[in-house]
C-alpha cells in the first residue's frame, strides 16, 4: 500500500547510526592542481598542515578549498505517521 502524506513534520539532526562519524570531517583541496589532504575525523589541523606543506613543495599553489563534512539524518517528528511506523 502506498500513501502520500501532504503535511507531516520532520526533524533534522546529526546522524547517530552506529558507525557514523559523530564529529565533522575536515579536508583541504588545492584549487591549482586538485590534490587533497584526504579527510580526517574531528580535527582540522591535519588538513591545515597539509595545505601549508603542499605550498612549501609547490610555491605557486596558494589557494585551497576547505571542506568540512558532517552527516545529518531526517527523522519523523511527533505526530508524523512515519514515527509510529518506525516504532513498530
Amino acid at each position: 500500500m502506498k500513501a502520500i502524506i501532504k503535511a507531516a513534520e520532520w526533524t533534522l539532526g546529526p546522524e547517530t547510526a552506529e558507525g557514523a562519524p559523530s564529529e565533522p570531517m575536515y579536508e583541504s583541496e588545492c584549487t591549482t592542481c586538485g590534490e587533497s589532504s584526504g579527510a580526517t575525523d574531528r580535527e582540522q589541523l591535519p588538513a591545515e598542515v597539509w595545505a601549508l606543506k603542499h605550498t612549501g613543495a609547490h610555491p605557486d599553489h596558494r589557494t585551497y578549498r576547505a571542506i568540512m563534512t558532517s552527516f545529518w539524518r531526517v527523522s519523523p517528528a511527533q505526530g508524523n505517521p512515519y514515527r509510529d511506523l518506525e516504532a513498530q
